[in-house]
C-alpha cells in the first residue's frame, strides 16, 4: 500500500521539494494508519482500558527516562536552590558562572580551563540538569564568602 502510494507520488511530482513533502506525508499517514490498526487489535485483546493505559505510561516512562530525570532535577534546583543564576559553581570537573537555568539544562560561562586564572574562557557549557543527582557540585557563593589561602611564613631565630 505504501509502496504503491510512493510510486504514484514519484510519477506525478517531478520537483524534488514536492516529492519530499508528499513522500513524508505518505509516510506519516501510513504510520498513523498502522498505529490505529494496532491500537484496535490491542484494545480488543486487553480487557481493561486501565491496563492499557498502565502499559502505555510504563513504556513512556522508560522511553523518556532522561527528560523526566532532567525535569525532576530542574524542580530540585528551583526549590532547594543548590545554585542560582550568578553563582560560581563546579560540577563534574567543570567550573563556571551559572548564566541560565532551563527545564532540561543549565548553562555555565566556563572559567579557568584554558586560562591561568579564574577568568572566563569564553566557552559556554550546557549541562543536563540530571547531573545534580549523579555528581557532587561545589558552590563558591554559598556559605562562607571568602577563600582561605594558607601563606607559609618562615620565622627563624635570627628574625625580628
Amino acid at each position: 500500500m505504501r509502496f504503491s502510494a510512493l510510486q504514484l507520488v514519484f510519477k506525478n511530482f517531478k520537483d524534488a521539494k514536492d516529492r519530499y513533502l508528499w513522500k513524508n506525508g505518505v509516510k506519516n499517514i501510513y504510520y498513523i494508519l498502522v498505529l490505529i490498526i494496532l491500537l484496535n487489535i490491542w484494545i480488543d485483546k486487553i480487557d481493561s482500558i486501565g491496563t492499557f493505559l498502565g502499559l502505555v505510561s510504563a513504556g513512556l516512562a522508560i522511553a523518556l527516562q532522561v527528560p523526566i530525570v532532567n525535569l525532576a532535577a530542574w524542580l530540585f534546583i528551583v526549590i532547594r536552590k543548590p545554585f542560582e543564576v550568578g553563582d560560581r559553581i563546579e560540577i563534574a570537573g567543570v567550573a563556571g558562572d551559572v548564566i541560565d537555568i532551563r527545564f532540561f539544562q543549565f548553562t555555565l560561562n566556563e572559567i579557568g580551563n584554558w586560562v591561568a586564572a579564574d577568568q572566563s574562557t569564553g566557552r559556554i557549557i550546557h549541562i543536563p540538569n540530571g547531573k545534580v543527582f549523579r555528581v557532587s557540585q561545589a558552590n563558591y557563593n554559598q556559605g562562607f564568602s571568602h577563600i582561605w589561602i594558607e601563606m607559609p611564613v618562615l620565622v627563624t631565630f635570627e628574625s625580628n
